[in-house]
């Protein structure tokens, strides 16, 4: 499994982005695939997950309500849409395939990680 997260750029308060998680050797479609992202000085937090059918999904309170996670099998994607953004997102971003074909929440849950993109959310 080899992870590409892109997408990322500065944005204002309020707009949106949709960040994409490419795997080049698509493989990683029996796992979950999450989203973290880690804002400097602070630890790499849970955004959003799928598991590997793209039928459950789960995210974090922070997020509830304005990303959406989803996952084209045929590309090979997992994408993560972000409406509605604030400052508080600003954030390097990375996608992550899990160990298992469900959903994890913590960084020890996933095997494989993108490069992250960075997203800067501007006031």
């Amino acid at each position: 499994v080899q992870l590409q997260a892109s997408g990322g750029r500065a944005v204002q308060a309020g707009g949106s982005l949709r960040l994409s998680c490419t795997d080049s050797r698509r493989t990683f479609s029996n796992n979950g695939v999450g989203w973290f992202r880690q804002a400097p000085g602070k630890e790499r937090e849970f955004v959003a997950g799928i598991n590997w059918r793209g039928g459950r999904t789960q995210y974090s309170d922070s997020v509830k309500g304005r990303f959406t996670i989803s996952r084209d099998y045929p590309k090979g994607s997992v994408y993560l849409q972000m409406n509605a953004m604030t400052p508080e997102d600003t954030a390097v971003y990375y996608c992550a395939a899990a160990r298992s074909s469900g959903i994890a929440t913590t960084t020890e849950g996933y095997a494989y990680w993108g490069q992250g993109t960075q997203v800067t959310v501007s006031s």
